[in-house]
């Protein structure tokens, strides 16, 4: 997990994804607090291609601190508030 690099990209995404109602148009399959988002959605709203916002995502899914849901054709991405709560207790404790 700590050979990711995090970077200010992931770190907007973690943060965006906390509410996503508020920072991100509805979708038309999928419940943005309970499915998640796109990354379509993200792509957009990072300004990037999609390609590179799934290779975010992904990094971010790999490490745990987001889960991937498929619907149809698609993958929704929402946070898992379990895992980051581990990795926050991880580092308070000075790991």
């Amino acid at each position: 997990m700590l050979r990711a690099p995090v970077g200010d990209r992931r770190l907007d995404i973690l943060e965006w994804l906390k509410d996503p109602a508020a920072h991100f148009p509805p979708q038309r399959h999928g419940d943005l607090v309970e499915d998640g988002v796109t990354a379509h959605a993200v792509a957009v709203k990072l300004g990037v291609r999609r390609k590179v916002a799934e290779t975010h995502l992904g990094l971010l899914a790999g490490i745990g601190v987001l889960r991937a849901t498929r619907i149809r054709r698609r993958t929704y991405y929402r946070r898992d508030e379990v895992r980051i709560a581990e990795v926050a207790r991880m580092f308070e404790k000075g790991w």
